[in-house]
């Protein structure tokens, strides 16, 4: 029988302790010591503020132990931290200890407070003999701060099996203050379920993820990555998820497929969330309740700039008309919403009560219009905001009429770099422009991709506010500062062998009270390294790609 969400909310810690029990060692083998390194999932930190942030392990010595206990014994660890002004730990400036528990996945969380604000630090765990990587951090500027700089990268979309993650690699070697993660950290998939042309170079453990011991053993296949790894050694991440972490194209209780039927759904969904928490550097704000986990926040970086971010997931009405990209009158439905009410309202107050520089949206899904037909209908993704009119309306409203400064909203989901003026009404060519949206490509998601000239999507003649679109893999690498946003988009030429380099396909500005993209650099196609495709070959594979599995 299916769970009822009452259910889940009155039993949702029954469900991780239940799932963490399962198969453990005789109390013998729980009482020996740790024979083997723990400490092979890295460590990483996250959600800095002014004066702390969070510090993250999990200790897995057989990380893909398909319990998705790790290998380790059924007993607490102790697991000291140290936090210190430099790598060689000559300054220690913090330390103390945390209890790794069976219950949660032997998963340490430390939220520490009362540091100096914009300050670089760095930090380790030791459990028994043992001693894990060292991780770089820093917490933010002070709220008063106004002035500096920001450098921020951000990315989105890791399939294990579809390449190697070396866009991560590349990304920490920029050496960036700040990483945002835009969702779908891992997928779902079972092995040979999900491939590229031409096969997957690597295959996921285990079956599809429905069990908290699924999800935790997916995790740490993802986190066993050395590339994954130095991304969240070298900076603090900022996550929200998307579809993947559970369920593609999920839209609240809704799952994805109505003619495949999950009576335990929301089973599923709760262990997602538990696994989710307990995987990434987050806040005990965000420790889930059953099948619900609070994820939109807010974080400020000064007077800088203010991130707001989103979940377009977990409150959204289900996708109208069956999802996938079509014609939809129910997509003009005001009553729809992406966000939820309560979180539109959160979002909205957010804007009124700003004083940054720069508010930032971190979110899923493709924000601007996107019409992916030239005649008089409309044709647009009914899993983006396009499916969703009346929330992105008056969610654009809401930044006008505040007069927020400047905004930009951050977007993953689609496996492609794009870069987008917002409008207030898109149908109106001379609309003035509002915001800018900058869309980051997959880390590995639909294989190597392709280079292409600029401009040449079949999209953008009837699309005139997009202003940019490449399909190789990378990432977006940001410079905020009081007189400018920088945009720079990476791009590697090949990630189903690992090793390639990264280089700038394009870069844009966006100029302080000027909304709108501005290009200052375009690196020509490379005959010798880039696919030549026709552009009837880019839209079908664009269309395969955002209708089966964005």
């Amino acid at each position: 029988m299916a769970l009822s969400r009452r259910t889940l909310l009155l039993t949702g810690a029954a469900v991780g302790a239940a799932g963490a029990v399962t198969g453990l060692p005789s109390a013998a083998a729980a009482a020996r010591p740790l024979a083997a390194d723990p400490f092979t999932l890295g460590v990483a930190s996250g959600d800095p503020d002014p004066d702390g942030f969070v510090l993250w392990t999990r200790l897995a010595p057989t990380p893909l132990a398909e319990d998705g206990l790790g290998g380790m014994p059924n007993r607490t660890v102790p697991v000291r931290w140290e936090l210190a002004a430099d790598e060689r730990f000559r300054h220690v400036v913090r330390q103390g200890t945390a209890v790794a528990r069976p219950q949660s996945g032997h998963t340490v969380h430390v939220e520490l407070n009362g540091l100096q604000p914009g300050r670089e630090y760095f930090y380790r765990f030791h459990a028994e003999r043992h001693t894990s990587a060292v991780g770089r951090t820093r917490t933010a500027p002070a709220a008063w701060a106004s002035g500096g700089k920001l450098l921020m990268a951000f990315a989105s979309c890791s399939q294990f099996e579809h390449g190697y993650f070396t866009a991560y690699r590349r990304l920490a070697e920029e050496h960036p203050d700040l990483i945002l993660h835009l969702g779908d950290y891992q997928y779902e998939y079972t092995k040979g379920s999900y491939n590229i042309p031409g096969g997957n170079p690597r295959d996921h453990e285990g079956p599809e993820t429905v069990t908290l011991a699924n999800y935790r053993q997916r995790h740490a296949q993802y986190k066993s990555d050395p590339d994954l790894q130095a991304a969240h050694h070298v900076a603090p991440w900022v996550v929200v998820w998307d579809d993947h972490e559970l369920d593609n194209n999920w839209a609240d209780e809704v799952y994805e497929r109505p003619d495949i039927p999950q009576p335990d759904f929301l089973a599923r969904r709760a262990a997602a969330f538990q696994a989710y928490y307990e995987n990434m550097p987050l806040r005990r704000t965000s420790i889930p309740n059953g099948i619900d986990m609070q994820l939109y926040r807010r974080l400020r970086w000064g007077r800088l700039a203010t991130f707001h971010m989103l979940d377009t997931r977990q409150y959204r009405d289900d996708q109208a008309c069956g999802d996938g990209t079509k014609d939809c009158p129910a997509a003009l439905d005001p009553a729809r919403s992406i966000t939820g009410a309560e979180q539109e309202r959160w979002l909205i107050d957010g804007f009124r009560r700003s004083d940054a520089r720069w508010d930032v949206l971190g979110q899923q899904v493709f924000f601007g219009q996107r019409d992916t037909d030239a005649g008089p209908a409309r044709f647009t993704s009914m899993d983006s905001w396009d499916g969703y009119v009346g929330s992105r309306d008056r969610i654009t409203r809401g930044w006008v009429e505040a007069k927020v400064r400047n905004t930009v909203v951050l977007t993953g989901d689609v496996h492609a770099h794009w870069a987008t003026d917002l409008k207030l009404d898109y149908d109106d060519p001379t609309s003035r422009t509002v915001g800018s949206e900058l869309v980051c490509s997959s880390i590995t998601s639909g294989g190597n991709g392709a280079d292409s000239v600029t401009g040449s999507h079949p999209y953008f003649p009837h699309n005139p506010h997009l202003k940019f679109h490449n399909n190789q893999r990378g990432y977006v690498l940001t410079r905020f500062t009081e007189r400018e946003l920088r945009a720079d988009f990476k791009v590697l030429p090949h990630v189903t062998t690992a090793g390639a380099p990264a280089y700038t396909r394009a870069s844009f500005v966006v100029e302080d009270r000027v909304p709108g993209l501005h290009q200052t650099y375009d690196r020509p196609v490379d005959p010798a390294t880039a696919t030549a495709r026709s552009l009837v070959d880019q839209a079908a594979e664009t269309a395969a790609r955002e209708n089966l599995r964005p």
